[in-house]
């Protein structure tokens, strides 16, 4: 849907970087949005939620205060806008506009109300319908990344995985994504969350992208189906020992087929670990089954990543 412009009626506020555009703070107006609550609150600034002053749509309006952020801290922000400005997918948070004034940065986001995959998993574990369901868009999201925009996102999490009022995944925080060059390997090393990063990349090798996306979401897609991590630990040199070990458990309520798939997503060695292209044709991926998965808790079997 097309915007309006920016409100520029004169009001008393920040001036926006056109000069014209102006923020209303006594009525909590940021341009033709209305902030209505604060819905989350990070280190590099709160999201609200806003409504559009005509339409009435709902977004979420991210702050950024540019006095507290170090400029390379803000640099990198910046750099993340603009990489999700350029997708255009139903199953990625989309960047609606920015906001520059003097001293806040404003990103106004596409809202997805339902919350988010670490919420729902809090509740307990998906029944491989519904793990299947939502890891198929989860899937399409970050092929899209990787095979038309040539940007891995480094950071898939259940934290990061959204709901829209529909239930449609939405995926969301790219602010450790980076562009690669299809068969290059990259050596830039982030600090993410442990228990989802691929051992190459604790182990300082040059690294696929896309091969690094493909260790997060076999991490993701475990934990879907068991509502627990396969690699955990109390701290950040435990977590790095278990996930260079790469030996998990393998619940015998899984179906094979599912078992199967992460067999080839948590591999230890990148050379060896499925592609995306692997996944998207694999068999559990592809199934339209409507059987319900067993619910028999029988004792559970190990298996190494290898």
């Amino acid at each position: 849907m097309s915007l309006p412009k920016i409100n520029t009626n004169s009001h008393v506020g920040d001036v926006v970087n056109d000069g014209k555009s102006k923020i209303t703070k006594k009525h909590a107006i940021i341009g033709n949005y209305k902030l209505l609550k604060t819905i989350e609150k990070g280190k590099f600034g709160v999201v609200k939620l806003a409504k559009h002053i005509m339409t009435g749509e709902k977004v979420a309006i991210k702050v950024i205060d540019k006095l507290q952020q170090k400029q390379r801290t803000f640099e990198e922000m910046l750099r993340e806008v603009e990489i999700m400005k350029r997708l255009d997918h139903p199953n990625i948070i989309k960047v609606l506009q920015t906001i520059d004034t003097e001293n806040n940065f404003y990103i106004i986001m596409e809202y997805a109300s339902n919350g988010d995959l670490f919420r729902r998993l809090d509740a307990g574990r998906m029944d491989e319908k519904e793990a299947l369901e939502r890891f198929k868009q989860i899937l399409s999201a970050v092929n899209y990344c990787h095979v038309q925009k040539n940007i891995m996102h480094r950071d898939l999490k259940p934290d990061n995985v959204l709901f829209d009022s529909q239930n449609n995944i939405k995926i969301a925080d790219f602010g450790l994504s980076e562009e690669f060059i299809p068969g290059e390997k990259l050596n830039t090393f982030c600090v993410g969350t442990p228990e989802y990063m691929a051992p190459e990349v604790f182990q300082g090798h040059k690294f696929d992208g896309p091969k690094v996306d493909v260790w997060s979401l076999g991490v993701m897609l475990y934990e879907m189906l068991t509502a627990v991590i396969p690699f955990t630990g109390s701290t950040w040199p435990h977590i790095i020992e278990r996930v260079l070990r790469g030996k998990y458990y393998e619940p015998d309520y899984l179906s094979n087929d599912c078992k199967e798939l992460l067999r080839k997503m948590l591999v230890l060695d990148p050379n060896h670990r499925a592609s995306m292209d692997v996944i998207m044709k694999d068999a559990w991926v592809n199934s339209m089954s409507d059987q319900k998965e067993s619910q028999r808790s029988g004792s559970a079997s190990p298996h190494s990543g290898g």
